[in-house]
């Protein structure tokens, strides 16, 4: 119910389903298909940490009238099916992987264009290694888990000692487990934490429907959340960071990069990826700040839509047929 009153100002049509995968899993689907656009390669979001598919309402509607666009909820997160994951890092980010090929699979997409906002950033990259021929471009917004940990930076920025305590105190628990703590009172706690996020959709609703969402994101069983706790080390930094990989990486998959100028995450990982790669763009959008996407949604759109576009445009890659590498190494 808290995601139909997320999505009731979407004005275009779309369908709603549980996608079928292994072990009994399923994956929770919306599809934008508009006859006119059925010829586009199709634009798959990947939410970031503790969100889902409602958080895109700014958004659906505009890319759907370009692209065809599939938004689903990770596994172990959302609507979408919580399992038992792994404890093992490398584990862990296989499960996911691998059930988002499943879904590709089941949904019959040929290739696609990779959003991933945090988590579903990492993740895309991660899949990508492991699919390059199903994969025609990444777009990542404001990703996670890119950089090695870094004692130096640490030092750099110290951590209060009231912090360090509660983090040592909540070590063992999972990353929102005080929401679930509180009980009744999640959703006056969500709206009192973030304040922001109502502001963020304030041109749809005035009343409480994302906090009252967000809270229902995260209130149930913490599958997914307990996976990204195995694959996430000291101060949130991942435990096998992606930059560490990318060569793998094929290089004729084009990357954008989206940040926000008022973000607080290090963009440093951009240049990086971006000295290592020809193919590589790096935007960074005025006035927003770690939810590019909800903070300022029309400019967000409009480039999103310009890196869609060069997709259909360039000539189709060698190697088109489904390819699956080692992610482990």
């Amino acid at each position: 119910a808290a995601e139909d009153h997320m999505l009731r100002c979407v004005g275009v049509e779309f369908t709603k389903q549980f996608i079928p995968i292994s072990r009994g899993n399923a994956l929770w689907t919306l599809t934008f298909t508009k006859d006119s656009v059925k010829d586009k390669t199709p634009v798959v979001l990947l939410h970031g940490f503790g969100g889902g598919v409602g958080l895109w309402a700014q958004n659906l509607e505009a890319l759907a009238e370009h692209h065809p666009v599939y938004a689903l909820d990770l596994l172990g997160f959302g609507q979408s099916s919580r399992p038992v994951f792994s404890t093992d890092p490398q584990e862990a980010e296989t499960e996911f992987v691998e059930s988002m090929e499943e879904w590709r699979a089941k949904v019959g997409l040929e290739s696609m264009i990779l959003l991933g906002h945090n988590l579903g950033g990492f993740l895309s990259v991660s899949y990508s290694i492991a699919y390059p021929g199903r994969v025609k471009r990444i777009i990542l917004v404001e990703p996670w888990g890119f950089p090695e940990f870094q004692e130096t930076l640490e030092a750099d920025r110290p951590v209060p000692v009231w912090i360090k305590a509660l983090g040592a105190m909540f070590s063992p628990f999972n990353p929102l487990a005080g929401l679930r703590l509180v009980g009744p009172l999640g959703p006056t706690l969500v709206q009192t934490m973030r304040p922001d996020f109502k502001k963020k959709f304030s041109s749809m609703f005035s009343d409480n429907t994302v906090s009252e969402y967000i809270y229902h994101l995260n209130v149930q069983s913490p599958s997914g959340e307990t996976a990204f706790k195995s694959m996430t080390g000291s101060c949130g930094w991942a435990k096998r960071p992606m930059l560490q990989r990318l060569h793998q990486l094929p290089p004729d998959i084009p990357i954008s990069i989206i940040y926000g100028s008022r973000s607080s995450i290090d963009s440093d990982s951009a240049s990086a990826i971006q000295q290592e790669r020809t193919d590589v763009d790096i935007i960074t959008i005025r006035g927003a700040g770690h939810y590019v996407y909800a903070d300022q949604p029309d400019d967000f759109n409009q480039k999103v839509l310009q890196m869609c576009e060069k997709v259909d445009v360039e000539k189709p890659r060698p190697g088109t047929l489904e390819q699956k590498e080692d992610i482990t190494s």
